[in-house]
């Protein structure tokens, strides 16, 4: 285990509170199941909190973190790229189907075969703008999830618009002639 130091200020502190918890166990010799009861934790985590203690120390008492944290476990990621590359098809093939065919690849992968639930889930999983362009096209994609929206009215008078354009305002100078406004404060 490595040393409490290495670790986050948030991590050594989940330590130090753990270790408090258990504490009197350890060093008063009361009971585990009542020392547990009082910090109000159930008796089996206090069991492994203090073999995890008198093993490592407090680094024992850290939060491990995963290293395939955010990854799906009952899928290899060769096979969840099947399920994509499937549920992306044109014709979409229905969740029936998809999982049949899961089903076959995940033996000829020699891989372990995904519930129909995490297929399921791996299929909802895809953006709606990626669905949208494998299925519709390019055109239903751009007119979904493009930046520029185009506004399209639902009848006559539904949308009023104007533009907005510089002037040419006229001034009438002291002398009679005509200028731009923006001519006469030059002038001065």
């Amino acid at each position: 285990m490595t040393e409490l130091a290495g670790f986050t200020e948030e991590s050594r502190k989940l330590a130090l509170d753990r270790f408090h918890q258990v504490q009197p166990h350890l060093e008063q010799n009361q009971s585990l199941r009542s020392v547990a009861q009082a910090a109000g934790i159930p008796y089996r985590t206090a069991q492994r909190w203090v073999a995890l203690y008198r093993t490592f120390g407090l680094s024992g008492l850290t939060r491990k973190h995963r290293s395939d944290r955010g990854e799906r476990r009952a899928v290899s990621a060769r096979l969840k790229e099947v399920i994509e590359g499937l549920a992306l098809q044109k014709p979409p093939l229905p969740i029936t189907a998809l999982y049949r065919q899961v089903q076959r690849f995940s033996r000829d992968l020699d891989d372990k075969a995904p519930s129909y639930r995490t297929v399921v889930n791996i299929v909802r999983g895809l953006g709606a703008d990626l669905v949208t362009l494998a299925h519709e096209g390019t055109k239903a994609y751009s007119n979904t999830f493009e930046l520029v929206h185009r506004r399209e009215a639902v009848g006559p008078n539904a949308i009023w618009q104007a533009d907005h354009t510089p002037l040419d305002i006229l001034l009438l100078r002291p002398d009679g002639e005509a200028r731009k406004a923006l001519a006469l404060d030059r002038d001065r």
